[in-house]
């Protein structure tokens, strides 16, 4: 069993290296051709372009993973099948739940490197991409949510940022302050702020205005300290959507939203997505072996290809349609970030169940 499994997994890792090659390749020139319509603002010249869409690439690999791992999979097998190497596996002994065994040997590197990549390539990379992005073309990230910004609550005060910069330094703050009674008891305005350290920003060009019964109290500063919760990595969530965060970011941040008593249902779906993908290649695994009963006289190699190609394109987007439909309608996060994997499994389980049954 150990030579079919290397066999196999040579095979395999060959089939899903050819697929990824294409998909990435395809996704690449998908980037550069939208890219070319910002090309030319500020300095995003060509070389801009190129490598923008060169940081991009790992976020692509870690979404494509499982399709390329059930398409290369699905091809490896049939191609197999269609030489009659897999007959002679099982008729040498070789029963489903070793074939499952092997398969599951042969996913558990590619979990791995899809958690690792998930983790800790894409989301800098993609960091990195946006921000070169921004500075070459001379913007800043405008908050979104609101034309004033985005609105955060930092213990007793409600803080709103109209943008930030590339370097994560916030532009445009005020900062109001509120008593026990929910009484507005001042309000900092400041042209930007930069992070200093744990718990602190340095506001710039301050204006604070201070209310009490005796009146109204206005202080001018060119700078002053500012105590928050808030950090850049917590602001920086500004720079990449949630989908595209590690799950530990996603954690701080979800637990700062509830802290905070905000909405949290959309990062929360993003952090069990991030935990739940990887897991998925083994379900593709499950769902490719049934095409290895294929058979030369049930029909072209192309058919089978062409169908691994809809499922994993069904799974790659309508795991998203659940995702943002669980953000919207407040479902479970964890059963929302779940389904897609939990259907295609139970599919998987009845196909091979079918294929056996015949």
């Amino acid at each position: 069993m150990r030579l079919l499994t290397r066999y196999l997994a040579r095979e395999i890792y060959a089939s899903i290296a050819l697929v990824f090659v294409t998909l990435l390749m395809l996704f690449a020139f998908l980037d550069f051709i939208h890219e070319l319509n910002v090309m030319g603002y500020g300095q995003y010249s060509l070389g801009y372009v190129v490598l923008f869409v060169v940081l991009t690439i790992p976020g692509h690999i870690y979404e494509l993973f499982p399709v390329a791992v059930l398409v290369g999979t699905i091809i490896a097998l049939v191609q197999l099948a269609s030489r009659s190497e897999l007959t002679i596996f099982r008729a040498s002994g070789a029963s489903t739940v070793q074939m499952l065994g092997a398969l599951f040997k042969i996913a558990l590197p590619m979990v791995l490197v899809s958690f690792l990549c998930g983790e800790f390539l894409a989301p800098p990379s993609e960091r990195m991409a946006q921000q070169l992005r921004l500075k070459a073309t001379n913007q800043a990230i405008s908050m979104q949510a609101f034309r004033s910004g985005v609105w955060a609550k930092d213990d007793k005060s409600f803080v709103n940022v109209r943008s930030v910069m590339p370097d994560t330094s916030l532009s445009d703050i005020e900062i109001y302050r509120i008593d026990d009674k929910f009484h507005l008891q001042s309000i900092i305005s400041a042209r930007n702020a930069v992070y200093e350290g744990p718990g602190e920003w340095v506001l710039g060009d301050v204006l604070e205005t201070n209310f009490s019964k005796s009146g109204v109290v206005t202080h001018a500063a060119s700078h002053q300290k500012w105590q928050s919760a808030l950090t850049p990595a917590i602001m920086s969530v500004m720079l990449v959507v949630p989908e595209q965060m590690s799950a530990l970011d996603l954690y701080h941040y979800t637990s700062h939203l509830k802290e905070n008593k905000q909405q949290s249902n959309r990062y929360e779906i993003a952090m069990w997505n991030k935990l739940v993908y990887p897991i998925a290649l083994l379900v593709m695994m499950v769902l490719a072996l049934p095409f290895a009963s294929y058979q030369r006289r049930s029909g072209g190699v192309s058919v089978m290809i062409f169908f691994g190609i809809v499922l994993g394109l069904v799974f790659h987007f309508v795991g998203r349609l659940f995702a943002s439909l669980g953000a919207i309608n407040d479902w479970m996060p964890m059963l929302s970030a779940t389904a897609m994997t939990g259907l295609f499994l139970l599919v998987g389980i009845v196909m091979v169940w079918l294929v056996e049954r015949r």
